[in-house]
């Protein structure tokens, strides 16, 4: 289990820096409402993707348990829906702001692959 949550606050770790410069980044390039548009997607995935990790570690505890990942799937669903019913939100940031985690977990694997650390 160190392993296990070596690696999650490793992927913590990436997915904040990730945030970061993005939301620095399109506050620049754009405007600040995209920006916290962007923002308001990496929290909602940010929030996923705890959930996802807690999940992960109750499978050998909880067996049987119905509705694995409803949870996180509400997350994204009422992001989303937020997003296209406020008209202050833009879908499309809070989208990619949302994906913000895989960006993390594909950075990771790709670091690891072509710098392993050795024991």
């Amino acid at each position: 289990m160190t392993e296990y949550y070596q690696l999650q606050r490793n992927l913590y770790l990436v997915m904040l820096v990730i945030t970061g410069v993005i939301f620095v980044s399109v506050w620049v390039a754009y405007s600040g409402q995209t920006a916290l548009n962007y923002l308001l997607g990496a929290l909602a995935g940010l929030l996923y993707f705890r959930r996802l990790a807690r999940d992960i570690e109750g499978l050998g505890v909880q067996q049987g348990r119905m509705g694995f990942g409803s949870g996180r799937l509400a997350i994204f669903v009422a992001v989303i829906v937020l997003a296209s019913q406020l008209q202050r939100l833009a879908i499309l940031p809070v989208f990619l702001g949302f994906m913000t985690y895989k960006a993390a977990i594909v950075i990771y694997v790709v670091q690891t692959t072509l710098f392993p650390q050795r024991e």
